[in-house]
């Protein structure tokens, strides 16, 4: 019985540590790669209408030929963040 409950206490710990607030991105991201929309700099238009937190994917294909996901988060500045970067299989067992 005591383990269960220091194991739940522990547990609870370390989850509160993992948490972040939504929109809170405060990192300079991830460096941009050939094909991310900021890899030479901001964007010249700014994104007005949308609203400061809110996100956005880009697909693209890299100079190696694989196929990756941006996730973009606006900044108050209207700046764009890179939030996320995933790379997508290049084959895959479930085709048939």
């Amino acid at each position: 019985m005591k383990r269960s409950i220091g194991f739940g206490l522990i547990l609870a710990v370390v989850l509160t540590g993992c948490t972040t607030g939504a929109g809170n991105y405060s990192s300079a991201g991830l460096a941009p790669i050939p094909g991310s929309i900021t890899y030479n700099g901001q964007p010249r238009t700014k994104l007005t209408k949308s609203p400061v937190g809110s996100s956005f994917p880009h697909t693209f294909t890299d100079q190696w030929g694989r196929q990756v996901e941006e996730i973009y988060i606006i900044r108050p500045d209207r700046s764009l963040l890179i939030a996320e970067r995933h790379y997508r299989p290049v084959f895959s067992l479930d085709d048939d």
